[in-house]
């Protein structure tokens, strides 16, 4: 499944282990908190540890499934507070 949807920018932290990825989201969370996030990572630690994160941080996990060019994962991040949410 690839993703399809609304977003701000692209992270690409494919080729970072963990704790990096979530490190990078986090930080990009701080200097655009309104922003839609499409995280790419390869990090196997990435599947359970994006959704964790997003329960801890107040964060919408919109949707997740494999990268568009099928090198690791793809993971949708909102905040909230996204006005789209409410069409879902």
């Amino acid at each position: 499944m690839t993703i399809d949807g609304h977003y701000d920018l692209v992270l690409d932290e494919r080729g970072s282990l963990c704790p990096m990825p979530i490190i990078a989201l986090a930080r990009q969370t701080k200097e655009t908190p309104d922003a839609t996030i499409l995280l790419l990572s390869d990090d196997p630690a990435a599947v359970s540890d994006v959704p964790a994160w997003c329960a801890m941080r107040s964060r919408v996990l919109l949707a997740s499934g494999q990268a568009a060019d099928g090198h690791g994962h793809a993971f949708l991040v909102a905040p909230t507070s996204d006005p789209e949410l409410d069409l879902l």
